[in-house]
């Protein structure tokens, strides 16, 4: 199976299904001698665990991450980082009931009509678990990041159709500890409490919801990108449309720029001292593929999670109509576990591209 490998010069290869021993990654090109927080990374894993809330799935698992390799005295060697996370509660029971029906909206039908072969056990390699990985790599890039003063926050910023006010991101510390004083991870605390009851309901009837996260970028360097093929938004863009359940990736204005007419939406330039800004940011930070130095901005949207605990006729593998119940344990809304996600997408396409940018640099000169 291809398609398990993320990056250029900062790349990622994670492995492991929901229901096997462990899920794990393999971190390639970070540079040496940056800083490896342990602890960091394992609370970054902690806020997208399984079993946080009433409002998540019940799956207990700790997701302990440990450190194979590439890391010495506290600091990566610039080899290759390996990091397993075993896999501790699995109950591959709750899914023998569909070992041979097709779940709706799910990727049971497309892997055996491509594979020939599916893992039904909580959807495999398919299922949201592999995740994990992803943001243990993405701990170790926001490390590096941290080193050139790149700072990435994601909040809640909409569930079904509560939509939280537009944020100030002037102190990103302040709105951290916002979004971590309530369970859904919005950073507005009226909306948080309007979101966790709606959500709650949602469960309650056997149901699931979609929702939107809201990401900003700050301190990048101006020249981030490639042209053409591998602009940092459609980089972005790649990076957040594989997180599972995404249907979503607006930057920037994004679909309410559509709306405008040029000479409301230009960003016009002008100096604070020596920089150069720009008056509005309806680009996202982003001009022409390449990082502007403003902050960047997107969007990403969930769609409802698949699985509902309500019957729902469906085929099985023979091509019969039959029923499939809702069963297990699933979230009744993704986005409050996804936030780090998200993060974690974003830190990993910066930090490669932050490399690619060096490099140009280095040649340049």
């Amino acid at each position: 199976m291809a398609g398990n490998s993320f990056g250029d010069l900062f790349r990622i290869t994670t492995f492991g299904e929901s229901h096997g021993a462990a899920i794990g990654v393999i971190l390639d090109g970070c540079p040496s001698n940056i800083v490896i927080d342990e602890a960091f990374i394992q609370s970054e894993l902690d806020k997208r665990r399984p079993g946080q809330s009433k409002i998540t799935t019940q799956r207990k698992e700790s997701d302990t991450a440990q450190l194979l390799s590439g890391v010495f005295e506290g600091k990566s060697t610039g080899t290759p980082i390996a990091i397993l996370i075993p896999n501790e509660d699995q109950r591959s029971k709750d899914y023998s009931h569909i070992s041979d029906k097709f779940r709706p909206s799910h990727a049971d039908y497309t892997y055996q009509m491509k594979y020939g072969i599916r893992d039904y056990r909580g959807g495999g390699r398919s299922s949201a678990r592999e995740t994990a990985a992803r943001v243990a790599a993405g701990a170790i890039a926001k490390l590096f990041l941290k080193q050139h003063g790149i700072e990435i926050f994601a909040h809640v910023s909409g569930v079904g159709t509560i939509e939280s006010p537009n944020l100030d991101y002037t102190d990103l510390s302040d709105l951290l500890d916002l979004r971590e004083a309530n369970i859904v991870r919005c950073a507005d605390p009226a909306t948080a409490t309007e979101m966790v009851s709606f959500i709650d309901s949602i469960r309650k009837a056997g149901d699931t919801v979609g929702g939107r996260i809201s990401t900003v970028i700050r301190n990048l360097p101006v020249g981030l990108g490639e042209p053409v093929f591998d602009k940092l938004h459609a980089d972005l863009a790649k990076a957040m449309m594989g997180i599972n359940a995404v249907h979503g990736f607006e930057y920037g204005s994004g679909f309410e720029g559509s709306k405008h007419i040029g000479s409301e939406h230009n960003d016009i330039f002008s100096k604070e001292g020596d920089k150069t800004v720009t008056r509005t940011n309806y680009s996202g930070g982003i001009q022409g593929g390449i990082s502007n130095g403003m902050d960047v901005t997107f969007r990403v949207a969930f769609k409802p999670v698949a699985t509902i605990m309500r019957d729902q006729p469906t085929l099985n593998e023979a091509g019969e109509e039959t029923v499939i119940s809702g069963k297990g344990r699933h979230d009744p809304c993704v986005v409050p576990r996804a936030v780090i996600i998200v993060e974690a997408m974003a830190a990993l396409v910066i930090a490669d591209h932050l490399l690619k940018h060096n490099a140009y640099l280095n040649v340049r000169k």
